[in-house]
Order: C-alpha cells, then structure tokens, then sequence
C-alpha cells in the first residue's frame, strides 16, 4: 500500500481499553512513517486521544445520538458517519475492537486494507486479514500482535502519553489554589473504579493517606463528578479533591505526583503510559489480566480466593513505601 495515504484506527471505548492501544499505535506510525493516521472514538473519550501524539485526525462518534430513539436524529448521524468515513479514502482500516458495529465501520470505511480483532467467526467477512482474540494475554499485548498476525513488523514496544501543555498547566493552577508543593513528594489516590466489586473500602484508602500525610507527603483524592458525594470524607479529613476535574487536567496531577495508587481503572494505565510510578490493586493477577503494562509488578492481588476487599492496608502501605523508595 501506499504509506502515504489515510490510516483509520477504531477503539470507540473504554479509557482503559482506548490507552491499549497506545503501543499498536506507535508500531502503525513506525510501519507508516509518512501516513496520516485517524482515530475514531466514542466523543466522551474524544479528549484522550489528545495525548496520541501520532494520531493526525481524531474522529468522535456521538453514540448518544443512537441510544437517543429518535429515528430523524439517528438516521442523521449514521448518515453523517459513513458520508465522513468513505469521503477520506481510506487505504487501510485497523479495528482494534472486533465488535459488530466497528467491523461493519471497517467495512463501510472502503479501506482496501481492514484488519481486525475477531471476537466471533461471523465478522470475520468484515476484514481482508485478522486474528483470533487472545484472552491469555494482556489486552495491549494483544493489539500488537493484531498486527504482527497481520504482517506488520514491530520493533521495540513504546507506551508514551504526551500530556498537552494546557492540562499540565491547570493541574499546576490546582496544586497552587490547595497550597500543594509541585517539588514535594505527591500521592495521588483513586479510590473509585467503573465497577464497585473493583473497588478498595475509601477508609482503607483514608488511612493510607493518613499513614504518609503523616510523614510528610501530600495527597490528592481524584474521582469523577458522580464520586464528588462520596470523597466528601477526604475533603473532610483535609485532603485535597479533585473529583470533577477533566480528564486531562487529573491526567497532569497525576503527572506531577510522586506515586499514584488505586484500582484497576483506566486513569492508573494512563498514569503508567506518562510514566509515572503506580500500585494497583486487583482482584487477580492471572494472564490475560489488564495489569500495569509492562510492569506486573506494580500489583497487589489478595490471597488466593479472596477478593480486593480482603487486601489489607499494611500490605498496600509496604508496597508503597517501597514504590517511594524507588523514586528517591
């Protein structure tokens, strides 16, 4: 194919699922030097895409519009989609999801080229190469060998969120505004994750912010604006709170955080891919498992049979100080 002509790549959701395909999208740039490449999303997660920094075209599919059950407004917006897909000429198309509904996208995209993640035999039809889902590996891992299956080689594996200048610099303006030290050492705590059976007790987590406030480190509870109620206790408790705060702006004060600590979330693998030093709680740490990439050790799973509940907090203590340990 032509490296010169459009690329589109397809992950419409979720963060976490999105920041997966980081990696494969440093390998497509580094196989297609010279092609644009365009990235169709769900809006809501149309911000982070922001920090891709090789992705030229970032294309927001408003999926609200189709659970709308207005049928003028939805035919509309399917219209607008497939007019905008096949009028860029597509010479290639790389489905990361492998859902109904993107490997259809594929499809429509014209692309002579469709790769994609094939969850069911029957989408196969909708990709002129593909490969089977490996659930035995890391979902990042597996976007790369998508496209090694496909015939794309892929030299070293790079995992690199470049943080817009804005957000950095109202993550500052937050530091500033809570009397927050941009040289001390940071935690950055997030309680909250998309599924409560996920989710760590936030007196546990109250308690590891006393235990390290007490040694002298700042800490910083991030949420979003449904979690606002809930984190109330550590506004209470004295602790600043940036729950509500834009994607990427939490993104920047977890960029100037020392460590950053929580659940299996989305916003603990952006952390990863600027860089930054994490402790992740998991129910599990089996293969397959959306762990730290690249780095399984940044874990902490309960005993055998257990669940994320019955991890204690002198364990996730311990496993912090040593994180800190690792950054002085």
């Amino acid at each position: 194919m032509d490296a010169r002509e459009n690329i589109l790549l397809i992950r419409l959701k979720s963060i976490g699922d999105i920041l997966f395909t980081l990696p494969a999208v440093h390998a497509v740039r580094e196989g297609f030097p010279d092609a644009r490449l365009h990235f169709l999303v769900s809006k809501e997660h149309a911000p982070l895409l922001r920090g891709f920094s090789e992705v030229d075209e970032i294309i927001p599919l408003d999926r609200a519009v189709f659970h709308s059950k207005n049928p003028l407004a939805i035919c509309a917006g399917a219209f607008d989609l497939m007019r905008r897909l096949r009028r860029e000429h597509f010479s290639m198309a790389i489905d990361f999801q492998g859902y109904g509904e993107t490997a259809f996208l594929s499809w429509w995209s014209g692309a002579p080229e469709r790769w994609g993640s094939v969850y069911r035999p029957a989408r196969a039809w909708a990709y002129t190469r593909s490969g089977r889902r490996d659930g035995k590996i890391h979902p990042a891992e597996w976007n790369l060998s998508l496209l090694r299956q496909c015939g794309l080689k892929i030299g070293g594996v790079r995992n690199e969120f470049i943080l817009p200048g804005g957000a950095l610099k109202e993550a500052k303006h937050f530091f500033a505004a809570n009397h927050l030290d941009m040289a001390g050492k940071t935690l950055f705590l997030q309680p909250f994750t998309s599924s409560p059976h996920k989710n760590w007790p936030l007196e546990n987590f109250l308690a590891l912010a006393r235990h390290f406030h007490s040694q002298g480190v700042q800490v910083i509870f991030g949420g979003g604006p449904a979690e606002r109620a809930a984190l109330e206790p550590a506004r209470a408790a004295g602790f600043a709170v940036s729950a509500g705060a834009p994607l990427l702006v939490t993104a920047g004060l977890m960029k100037l955080s020392t460590l950053v600590a929580g659940g299996d979330t989305g916003l603990l693998h952006l952390a990863v891919a600027m860089g930054r030093r994490v402790v992740m709680l998991m129910a599990s740490a089996a293969p397959g498992k959306s762990h730290p990439f690249q780095h399984a050790d940044w874990t902490i799973t309960p005993p055998p049979g257990k669940t994320v509940l019955e991890i204690s907090a002198a364990g996730v203590i311990a496993s912090c100080e040593r994180a800190f340990a690792e950054k002085m």
